[in-house]
């Protein structure tokens, strides 16, 4: 069937009043089950552009944008940047599919979110793809993404741009100039005098409060009771081979799947960790 690709938004209810959350759906087949595909922290949710491609013949795909990001509204109050309010954005979302349940692919943030969902009772999620992301993330890991979240400097070209998103980004893995590209161009925002980051900078202030520390949410893990895929950069800081272990042992355990010469996180952008994720959803 003919490949369709909408561009639309949900309204989230925040205290401050509703705001927009936009996303776009990937579409063959109006009658095959829904999955959600939710990105990471800075980003947006067109990096799921290929995995949504693929996976479309076998799911109507939706890929939003977290408020703060891409197409999104910005909040008023920066205190409304965590990872429980975005779990409740998700709900008009998923309601928004129509089905009774849904399959999720979460990227470090995004994974943390459908983690929490569920582990809910009477959770919708079906089946769970955990990229680079567990129960478990270091102090180290929460440092250096503390030192790189909120730097909104304006680039006087989407070349210049570019360049930050690969320095930044470069534990993503090996990716082609065009995909180096499409992040720039779909990861933006006009700004006078240049090019900013499509991500609001306050969504640092809840991360900043405090010093760094471990963050551990074991309770959650052992309350998930659906098939869960735990994808991990073999070079990641954030998942640490003995997180992924416990994982195994207790809760759901999981399927795993190791990218070699990644770091966190990998970019879902090559059939070789492509294919395993469509693999598992449609098992």
């Amino acid at each position: 069937m003919t490949l369709k690709k909408t561009e639309s938004v949900v309204s989230v209810l925040r205290l401050e009043g509703f705001r927009r959350m936009a996303h776009v759906l990937w579409e063959r087949d109006p009658d095959v089950p829904s999955a959600i595909c939710v990105h990471g922290l800075t980003r947006n949710g067109r990096d799921f552009d290929l995995l949504a491609e693929s996976l479309s013949h076998h799911r109507r795909v939706y890929c939003p944008d977290v408020l703060g990001r891409g197409r999104s509204d910005k909040l008023a109050d920066p205190m409304g940047y965590n990872n429980p309010a975005y779990a409740a954005d998700m709900v008009p979302l998923i309601a928004r599919t129509g089905a009774e349940q849904v399959d999720w692919v979460g990227t470090s943030m995004g994974g943390l979110i459908g983690l929490g969902l569920a582990a809910l009772p009477n959770s919708p999620i079906r089946r769970l793809v955990l990229n680079d992301v567990g129960p478990f993330i270091p102090k180290a890991a929460m440092a250096r993404i503390r030192d790189y979240v909120g730097y909104d400097p304006t680039y006087p070209d989407l070349a210049a741009l570019e360049t930050h998103l690969r320095k930044v980004h470069a534990p993503f893995g090996p990716l082609t100039d065009a995909q180096w590209a499409a992040m720039a161009e779909q990861g933006h925002w006009k700004v006078e005098g240049g090019y900013k980051l499509a991500c609001d900078p306050a969504i640092s202030t809840f991360i900043k409060l405090g010093e760094a520390a471990d963050v551990a949410v074991w309770e959650l893990w052992d309350k998930i009771t659906c098939p869960v895929l735990v994808i991990r950069g073999a070079e990641s800081d954030l998942l640490l081979p003995e997180t992924l272990k416990e994982m195994k042992g207790r809760g759901p355990g999981c399927e795993v799947l190791e990218i070699p010469g990644v770091g966190h996180a990998p970019a879902l952008m090559d059939p070789a960790q492509i294919d395993p994720v469509v693999a598992f959803l449609t098992a």
